[in-house]
């Protein structure tokens, strides 16, 4: 008696959790998902055919390997998306990062972001989700088709060249006054070389502004959220000290950013 009783109660036990697993289940979502662009940043090594430049996978000064780990030590899962933007493959990401489009210089056969591509990302960012671009200066980003996507947001992204950095004196690139925003945080220094500027329209706002010149800005449209900066900015090179003397904040700025991308997700909300 004592045997069936305790396989009632075994059987019962499990019944219960198959219940709270059905009911609780759809509540839980996985970890976010961060996907990088490796369709329209698509650049290889001369020498070796093999991908670079802005990678989750390039741990030399070029990549971005050590902002992904910004993004796995918040418990994200980093991806990369290597082909366009399609509603299929940008509902398995919460944050989708598109980085300094290629030229036809850095390719010979640039990925050029198509109005397809745009629709698809448009309504992705109006459902929830978190748009990353990162561009550069003149003549080192392909603006013509990123803009057709910025502009869908309020953002332009201007031809042009500021912040010159020459033989390595390093406050060239300095900013020092921010914006009370969550990216600046705790910040009094940050640096970022030879990047272009923002032309904005409603929806987008300016979040960091020096001399009238707007060199960061996001757009909130929908449910979802676009950040963009002209520039790569916290690449592997310019995220810590290994050429930035100790008074600079890149890293502490990475992990603002990190933080603020993936608490602004559809998920997160």
């Amino acid at each position: 008696m004592k045997n069936h009783l305790n396989q009632f109660v075994n059987f019962r036990n499990l019944v219960v959790v198959f219940l709270l697993v059905l009911v609780v289940a759809p509540f839980c979502s996985r970890g976010q998902v961060v996907g990088l662009d490796n369709w329209y940043n698509r650049e290889v090594k001369a020498l070796t055919g093999k991908p670079f430049h802005y990678l989750w996978t390039d741990t030399e000064n070029s990549g971005y390997s050590q902002w992904g780990d910004l993004f796995k030590k918040h418990g994200a899962t980093l991806a990369t998306i290597e082909e366009a933007a399609t509603s299929k493959n940008l509902s398995k990401v919460d944050v989708y990062i598109i980085v300094d489009p290629d030229t036809t210089t850095e390719a010979k056969s640039p990925n050029y972001i198509q109005p397809a591509d745009i629709k698809a990302i448009k309504k992705w960012v109006e459902k929830g989700g978190v748009l990353m671009l990162l561009a550069n200066d003149a003549p080192n980003c392909e603006f013509t088709h990123l803009n057709m996507l910025a502009e869908e947001f309020g953002i332009h992204f201007n031809h042009v060249s500021l912040h010159p950095v020459v033989n390595r004196k390093w406050d060239m690139g300095a900013f020092t006054t921010f914006q009370d925003h969550p990216i600046f945080k705790g910040l009094s220094k940050i640096y970022m070389k030879e990047i272009s500027s923002f032309t904005l329209k409603d929806p987008a706002k300016s979040i960091l502004t020096e001399n009238g010149i707007i060199f960061m800005t996001e757009s909130k449209v929908g449910k979802g959220l676009v950040v963009a900066v002209g520039d790569p900015w916290i690449y592997n090179e310019y995220i810590d000290h290994a050429y930035l003397p100790a008074n600079f904040e890149n890293l502490k700025a990475a992990e603002n950013l990190t933080q603020y991308l993936l608490k602004s997700t559809g998920k997160a909300k």
